[in-house]
């Protein structure tokens, strides 16, 4: 049985470039994800919901791995909120709201993923209420790869918002997104490799102006 990885497969989604954005058109994709808020280093919940998200999917790949089809567990990623986006730039990570999700494979049925939560329910306990398999749908969006410590991502996301989507006419058309390609129990903090990720969409021209 051939085992498949996404992030060569589908390589424009996971290797952007170091050091400037690129556009890139996401299609829809199936994501597990569960919600929740607050200091991702402090909010016990955060953690819960990462180990969830881990212990459904790995479920999830084994029942499909027994109807013939297998492939590498995707890596983590989150989807990053908040009243005010300068937040992200700040680091004022107790405003911050995050849905933290795993992709899964095409074509996952009801039926398929609900065997996945009964069995990680076994070892973990009461399922999340806000766990849910969902079709994230982003499109257009700028990106690039991240090397380094989560918190020296403030000023690339500073040159993102304040410089480069004006200059290039684009407003926010969704949360900020980012993939976390290395594992940071393993990587030493300077080496971590993160992609992020924001939806954009053309800012339409005011009609009321004129030339």
């Amino acid at each position: 049985m051939d085992k498949f990885d996404f992030k060569k497969r589908d390589r424009a989604l996971y290797q952007p470039p170091v050091g400037r954005f690129v556009t890139v058109d996401v299609p829809p994709l199936p994501y597990v994800m569960v919600d929740g808020h607050g200091d991702p280093n402090t909010a016990p919940a955060y953690l819960q919901s990462v180990q969830w998200l881990y212990a459904v999917s790995y479920a999830l790949k084994f029942v499909l791995k027994a109807g013939g089809q297998d492939y590498v567990v995707p890596p983590l990623e989150a989807l990053w909120t908040a009243e005010d986006p300068s937040s992200f730039v700040a680091r004022r990570k107790d405003e911050w709201r995050w849905t933290v999700m795993i992709r899964t494979s095409d074509g996952v049925s009801p039926e398929q993923l609900e065997a996945a939560i009964a069995k990680a329910a076994k070892k973990l306990g009461d399922v999340p209420a806000s766990l849910r398999h969902e079709i994230l749908e982003e499109g257009l969006c700028l990106q690039t790869l991240h090397v380094g410590a989560y918190d020296d991502e403030g000023p690339i996301l500073a040159h993102l918002h304040d410089e480069l989507m004006p200059s290039l006419g684009y407003a926010f058309a969704g949360p900020h997104h980012e993939i976390y390609l290395s594992d940071p129990r393993r990587t030493d903090a300077a080496r971590l490799k993160t992609v992020l990720r924001q939806p954009v969409l053309p800012i339409e021209p005011d009609e009321d102006s004129h030339t």
